[in-house]
């Protein structure tokens, strides 16, 4: 967010920020883009490890019941409404998201999880 003078500050927890090439990513901001999108009841943005980026933006997502959308829509949705960098390279469709081992969603270990890692 920025202030009233211009400071920008990260909002959100910093240990989930996605280091994507150098570029700081807030993934609750990818969330907010993802759950806006009309067919999309569920989302959860986590980093991917890479080799050439350090971490690749992944997001997991949960179809509205008697909804349809493809992988290319939602990256689409989201090139339009954020940076570039900031869309999502792998997008996996499930019919709910994983949890950790405390019930909650965690964005951390989430590739793992999906079996991305």
């Amino acid at each position: 967010m920025q202030d009233e003078d211009g400071y920008l500050s990260l909002t959100g927890r910093l240990k989930e920020i996605i280091n994507c090439g150098g570029e700081k990513v807030s993934p609750a901001e990818i969330d907010a883009v993802l759950l806006d999108h009309p067919s999309v009841g569920m989302a959860l943005t986590f980093p991917i490890k890479c080799a050439m980026l350090g971490e690749k933006i992944g997001a997991v997502i949960v179809v509205k019941i008697g909804c349809a959308v493809a992988e290319a829509d939602l990256k689409f949705h989201v090139g339009e409404r954020l940076a570039r960098f900031k869309v999502p390279r792998q997008i996996v469709f499930r019919d709910e998201i994983p949890k950790g081992p405390t019930g909650k969603m965690q964005r951390i270990g989430m590739a793992a999880r999906l079996g991305l890692e």
